[in-house]
């Protein structure tokens, strides 16, 4: 009995040594993993969200209580419709001035004209001319009154975008498509500005970063198409894959690669494209084979 284990486990030795040996390279897979947090402060109203579920990118998952960011929306408003009647008040002022003084003008034309016939005297074309002047600087006054009230207009203005782009950022809204990983935040919960609130990543094509020997250098290049392959049940099952990436420089190959004697030898990190039917996870083991 004892020399039939010793056997078998010789047996299996082989053939892991020998799996080992076809493969070019090892490694783990990866997937671009984003946390979304939020960007504004208050009470969750909703969050339909759930580990696994499937979101869709610019999708609208959840609300952040909004009601005090619209009562000073309503109050700004209210503040400037009260500047713009002053506004309005001085503007009126100034269309009354301008109407006197177009009736100057027209009026100063005509004694300028009656001057240069000898039917006018000297005395009228000044009267005039002083009429038309303080009539300008009327004017002119009255537009150096409504420039503070414009400007104090235009403030309330920045204020109520400001309100806007925090009302708009109160929506929960999933920046890329992909598969929730991690959910950290619950609907009724107080939350603030930049708390994470889930994790998602786009695992429809996962990446298996992988390490290949100095040697391995010439038989690889960016674009090249690999095998891939993962442990099933019974055997490998195998994947189309592609280097999208190489490391221009060397590091040690990592422990959970090689055995304890390779640790110390230089390897080059590469990326791999694999598109995921669902069997593929994050920091799953994969081994590689480049084609013959």
């Amino acid at each position: 009995m004892k020399k039939s284990i010793l056997l078998l486990t010789a047996l299996a030795l082989v053939s892991c040594n020998k799996k080992v040996s076809e493969a070019d390279a090892f490694g783990n897979f990866e997937a671009t993993e984003v946390t979304v947090s939020a960007e504004a402060n208050g009470k969750i109203e909703y969050l339909n969200l759930d580990e696994g579920m499937q979101l869709e990118k610019e999708a609208i998952i959840g609300q952040i209580d909004t009601v005090q960011l619209y009562l000073n929306k309503q109050q700004l408003i209210a503040s400037k419709n009260t500047i713009n009647s002053k506004s309005s008040n001085v503007l009126s002022q100034r269309s009354v001035i301008e109407e006197q003084l177009k009736t100057a003008r027209l009026e100063q034309n005509r004694i300028n004209a009656m001057f240069k016939e000898n039917a006018a005297t000297k005395r009228q074309v000044d009267e005039i001319a002083g009429k038309v002047k303080v009539f300008q600087q009327q004017i002119n006054s009255i537009a150096t009154q409504n420039a503070p009230i414009v400007s104090e207009v235009k403030s309330i203005d920045v204020q109520i975008e400001k309100i806007n782009d925090q009302l708009k950022k109160s929506k929960i809204v999933n920046p890329v498509k992909g598969t929730v990983l991690a959910q950290y935040a619950e609907p009724k919960e107080i939350t603030a500005f930049g708390k994470p609130l889930y994790k998602i990543a786009d695992l429809s094509e996962m990446t298996l970063r992988v390490y290949f020997s100095e040697t391995q250098l010439s038989a690889i290049k960016v674009g090249q198409e690999v095998t891939v392959s993962i442990d099933q049940k019974e055997g490998l099952k195998a994947y189309k894959g592609k280097i999208s990436w190489i490391s221009s420089a060397a590091e040690f190959t990592p422990k959970i690669i090689q055995t304890k004697e390779e640790r110390v030898n230089l390897v080059y990190a590469a990326k791999v494209l694999v598109k995921n039917d669902g069997s593929l996870k994050i920091g799953m083991p994969a081994e590689v084979k480049l084609a013959p």
